[in-house]
């Protein structure tokens, strides 16, 4: 059972961001997100992953990623361990700075990039039974690139093996004319590893500790060392610039829709389509131009998302309508359900079966019932509305008292008219109507109509009319 060890310190200067690269995302992952569950499918014996700049938002990502596979996973996950680079000095420095934790395993051990998105644990298998059968002490994964600028050559001997590894900056011409790279993936036996870092210098071009230099110690040491030639250069390209990581994103998009399609996923427009790709959308679902759907998304069956609406983290029911430039966040919509036009939901909202939210209506951390309508320039924050509620326009839950947040209960089947203020803690019973312009600052019993402003709130609201001094200060 082989050990994983990710490679995640660096800053990527050639990113010209103030954030770690391992944190830029893709696909609505941060890179080191996708190659930690790679890793994690080979089911290794541990893992480990050397932190550098930004290493606490890295470790964040990272133990973010551990939670979502635990969530997945039925069974207990490796374990998994961080080592700091505090000052980066090269590849080897950083696998130097993980030695102590790895140096008492037994088995084989992988060393991969953590800015290599694509990399399959198809492949990093196939690298590690290779090296088994072969009886390596390291074994070297390579690609042939047309155009290999910025990455390290592999130059083999006469009989086609490994002689050694030379960076771009330290090659000669004729080093620079080979097209077979490294591409910072390696399997490593632990003790000649170690040994072999013990023999690393900086006398290079860039003054650092090269891993790449470690194959060749071995090599010298008596070990033998192999190269393993894949044939797919997309997959273990490294992300080096924003360029490069559009151009990715780019073609993970357009596959991701394509997958839908084949299974059943109407895109009136692919092209304008912004997919991540862990986003699941049921058959006979259409999907219209400018539509966004990020993160960890179900949408259902029959549903119809029109254009430009965003949503995130969202579960969507079978047969659900959501109009027009609607932003969801992090909300439950069950089925039959209509949504929009430009409607916010967000914090938990909960929508009921077909139930409808409608034009500039907002429902913040609150559970709408079956059937209950919010048609027109509302706002439900911190509230549980029952079924078969009709909401007029104008409406707003009145949650928040400068101090704290408060709860508004609406109870079924109540009418609550145009404008009305309810302001929390609040509960409206079971049958109640409330008029036009109401201000319910008292819970109102079942069957009840409340109409107008309470005494004692329109003795205030008179008394600030009056005084311009007041009105000014209200």
């Amino acid at each position: 059972m082989a050990d994983i060890l990710i490679l995640a310190a660096g800053l990527g200067t050639r990113m010209k961001s103030r954030r770690a690269k391992v944190l830029h995302e893709l696909g609505g992952s941060p890179l080191i997100a996708h190659v930690v569950r790679s890793a994690y499918a080979l089911s290794p014996g541990s893992v480990f992953v050397v932190v550098g700049h930004q290493h606490e938002q890295v470790e964040a990502a990272i133990r973010s990623q551990f939670d979502k596979l635990k969530s997945e996973s039925p069974g207990s996950l490796p374990k998994l361990f961080f080592a700091l680079q505090s000052e980066q000095r090269g590849t080897g420095h950083a696998v130097m700075a993980a030695a102590s934790q790895f140096s008492a395993s037994s088995g084989p051990l992988v060393v991969l990039a953590g800015d290599i998105p694509l990399i399959k644990t198809a492949t990093l298998q196939n690298l590690i039974d290779h090296h088994e059968r072969n009886n390596n002490a390291t074994t070297i994964l390579t690609v042939e690139m047309e155009d290999p600028t910025d990455y390290g050559r592999i130059v083999r001997d006469q009989s086609g093996g490994f002689e050694r590894s030379v960076e771009q900056k330290d090659a000669g011409p004729e080093d620079l004319a080979i097209r077979e790279v490294n591409v910072s993936i390696y399997c490593f036996e632990i003790k000649p590893l170690i040994a072999a870092l013990d023999r690393l210098t900086t006398d290079n071009a860039q003054g650092e500790y090269y891993l790449p230099d470690v194959p060749g110690f071995i090599k010298a040491g008596g070990g033998r060392v192999g190269v393993l030639l894949h044939d797919n250069v997309d997959e273990v390209r490294g992300i080096n610039t924003r360029v490069e990581l559009a151009a990715l994103e780019g073609e993970l998009r357009q596959k991701k829709v394509r997958e839908l399609m084949l299974s059943g996923v109407t895109f009136l427009d692919p092209a304008t389509a912004y997919i991540h790709s862990e986003v699941r959308i049921g058959p006979d679902t259409t999907i219209h131009p400018q539509v966004i759907i990020e993160g960890d998304s179900t949408i259902g069956s029959g549903c119809t998302i029109h254009s430009w609406s965003r949503l995130k983290n969202v579960t969507i029911g079978d047969g659900v309508v959501i109009k027009n430039s609607t932003v969801i966040d992090d909300s439950l919509i069950r089925e039959g359900a209509t949504v929009g036009p430009f409607a916010r939901l967000r914090m938990n909202a909960d929508i009921g079966e077909k139930a409808g939210i409608g034009n500039f209506v907002e429902v913040k951390k609150s559970k709408v019932g079956r059937g209950t309508k919010a048609s027109h320039l509302t706002y439900l924050g911190d509230a549980t509305l029952g079924d078969r509620v009709n909401i007029g326009a104008g409406t707003v839950t009145c949650n928040y008292d400068g101090e704290r947040k408060h709860e508004t209960i609406i109870e079924d089947d109540v009418k609550i008219g145009s404008d009305t203020m309810l302001v929390a803690p609040v509960r409206v019973g079971r049958g109640s109507k409330t008029g036009a312009g109401s201000v319910v600052t008292k819970d109102v019993p079942a069957d009840t109509l409340v109409a107008g402003v309470p005494a004692k709130e329109k003795k205030k609201l008179n008394q600030v009319e009056g005084n311009p001094k007041q009105r000014n200060e209200a």
